[in-house]
């Protein structure tokens, strides 16, 4: 049997107190929608449904994937009304799973376990929870099977005390829904057509209601305001954090880390405190990622050093180099092997050859910088004109005294040495010494201003 996915995200979610969707607010990087469709695209189903209402073309343009049919709740009248909006589109000979797009920490397994018991009658996920309060309670009859789910504000006193929920994602053959969801009514203190109501139309017709028991609260956590959703992102990082530790990578501290995308690491990688990693990261054996560190789309090889409070953007980090403390490497940079940018020193789509240094408190943009290089502190490359940006190459074992000031387009060539306080305009030959500064006078008699009495 074929199984199709039907996820619902159509709530307006006032309780985040947003102008954003509830679903498109992120966990660890991507929105809280997109982690549950991660989780249904890793089952491998025939086709993804998406029921949406609130924010409906916003939550659209945000997730623009062929793999999805979108379905429109025009009114939000319950579960089991956005389910059926869903079911013209679904082949009646599949398997219908419904998730939840605000409950971002479900896992494949346990999705694959609910869709296994789901061939001939329905089956639910529920959960043992602490404090139930505000959930539906399943009730069950003197042998543990289901019988029905009973919403809070239904719920009497003695079910209210019931520590099981219902998770509300469930499993059923497709045609059994066709058939009991149009039986479902609304009689109840919220007027809403409910999803479990079915389970109980199941039961009467004398099919056995199948259930599947969360691994976790947390895994089954739906976020509804702020506090929800920094405690699925603090579980989620600790998910991520344990999986490193156990692939060997060392962690000063599993919950000062925060991982936003895809994160790859080698043999012996040690990271410490407060790091964060965003969209695609290598890290390659032996690499070390000092504390307070942000990389965004960066690959870092073998042997390299990046240390403290260094920030690293679409940048790709030679074997052996060391990047920082306070370095930023921005869009485009390549350091070659051994190359070493030293605190405060920016650089922008340029590339560092191997061995090359820029130790302290430099610019380096729009250039191309050979092996065993050394440019001096202060120093910048003017690339920008107003307008355009231009080019400075700078050849093999080129020397750049402190304090210049290299205006592009510029070329220095092998071996050239540029004297400290230079402003370079014109092209350095090889081995050719750059002097560009203005001669020093001395002024003997030279009168120190006087400080003025100011009552003021």
């Amino acid at each position: 049997m074929s199984l199709e996915v039907v996820i619902l995200a159509a709530g307006q979610g006032t309780r985040m107190k947003s102008a954003l969707p509830k679903v498109l607010h992120p966990v660890a990087g991507t929105s809280m929608l997109g982690h549950v469709i991660n989780a249904a695209r890793a089952l491998e189903p025939n086709a993804i449904h998406m029921v949406v209402g609130h924010g409906a073309e916003q939550v659209r343009e945000a997730l623009p994937a062929e793999d999805l049919n979108w379905v429109v709740q025009e009114q939000q009248l319950g579960t089991g009304h956005a389910v059926s909006q869903a079911m013209p589109g679904i082949a009646t000979d599949s398997t219908v799973l419904v998730l939840y797009g605000d409950v971002p920490l479900i896992l494949p397994t346990t999705l694959s376990q609910l869709v296994a018991q789901a061939s001939e009658a329905p089956s639910l996920l529920t959960a043992i929870v602490a404090d139930p309060t505000g959930y539906g309670r399943i009730i069950r009859d003197n042998a543990g099977a289901l019988q029905s789910v009973v919403e809070q504000k239904d719920a009497t006193s003695e079910q209210q005390a019931i520590p099981e929920i219902n998770t509300g994602l469930l499993a059923a053959p497709a045609a059994l829904l066709n058939t009991y969801l149009p039986q479902v009514k609304n009689d109840n203190n919220q007027g809403e057509y409910y999803l479990p109501d079915i389970l109980p139309l199941a039961v009467a017709d004398g099919l056995s209601v199948g259930t599947v028991l969360a691994a976790s609260e947390l895994e089954v956590q739906g976020v509804n305001d702020r506090l929800q959703l920094n405690l699925v992102e603090r579980e989620y990082q600790l998910r991520q954090a344990q999986a490193l530790m156990r692939a060997g990578v060392h962690l000063a501290d599993a919950s000062r880390i925060d991982v936003r995308g895809e994160l790859s690491c080698g043999v012996d990688v040690s990271i410490d405190i407060n790091a964060v990693f965003e969209g695609k990261v290598t890290l390659g054996d032996g690499v070390s990622i000092g504390p307070n560190c942000v990389l965004r789309n960066v690959s870092v090889a073998a042997g390299a050093q990046i240390h403290a409070m260094s920030h690293l953007e679409d940048a790709v980090v030679g074997e052996e180099a060391n990047v920082g403390p306070y370095a930023r490497l921005r869009t485009g940079t390549d350091l070659g092997r051994g190359a070493r940018i030293g605190n405060f020193v920016e650089t922008k789509k340029a590339r560092i050859g191997e061995g090359s240094k820029a130790n302290h408190l430099a610019y380096v943009g729009d250039a191309e910088v050979g092996d065993g290089v050394n440019i001096g502190a202060g120093t910048i490359t003017c690339n920008y004109d107003g307008v355009n940006k231009h080019l400075t190459e700078i050849g093999n074992g080129v020397f750049v005294g402190s304090n210049s000031t290299l205006v592009a387009p510029l070329k220095i060539e092998d071996g050239g040495f540029v004297g400290a306080g230079s402003t370079v305009t014109r092209p350095v030959n090889q081995e050719e010494l750059a002097v560009a500064r203005a001669r020093q006078r001395n002024i003997t008699g030279w009168q120190r201003p006087v400080k003025k009495d100011n009552k003021d």
